[in-house]
């Protein structure tokens, strides 16, 4: 199993960066593709962005490409989300989550097998 802790949520206003990381323990591996999801009040779980194991190779949800990155740290068991300009419509819980092996879509919620509790992003106007 792979324990999955999500840190770095907040408060802050439109414009503002926060990072966030979620920190793996367990049976983890270098090869795991990893993934931010968001999840607004009322609203579905949404893809945020993906990070391949290996390679590194990342995508993102159109809404956040060009100012979220993430990134891994494979040393640290860490995966980080740097959310630069921040808008009110970022506003979700955000989850962290583990793939364990090869998968032909990386952005459904389906796609992982492990999850971790979630940290609150609130971004006032």
């Amino acid at each position: 199993q792979v324990q999955l802790v999500e840190s770095g949520g907040g408060l802050v206003q439109a414009g503002d960066s926060l990072r966030l990381s979620c920190a793996a323990s367990g049976r983890t591996s270098d090869s795991y593709g990893m993934a931010w999801f968001r999840q607004a009040p009322g609203k579905e779980r949404e893809f945020v962005a993906t990070i391949r194991g290996g390679g590194g190779s990342t995508y993102y949800a159109d809404s956040v490409e060009g100012r979220f990155t993430i990134s891994r740290d494979n040393a640290k068991k860490t995966v980080y989300l740097q959310m630069n300009s921040l808008k009110p419509e970022d506003t979700a819980v955000y989850y962290c989550a583990a793939a364990f092996g090869f998968r032909r879509s990386w952005v459904r919620v389906l796609d992982y097998d492990s999850w971790g509790r979630g940290t609150q992003v609130t971004v006032s106007s």
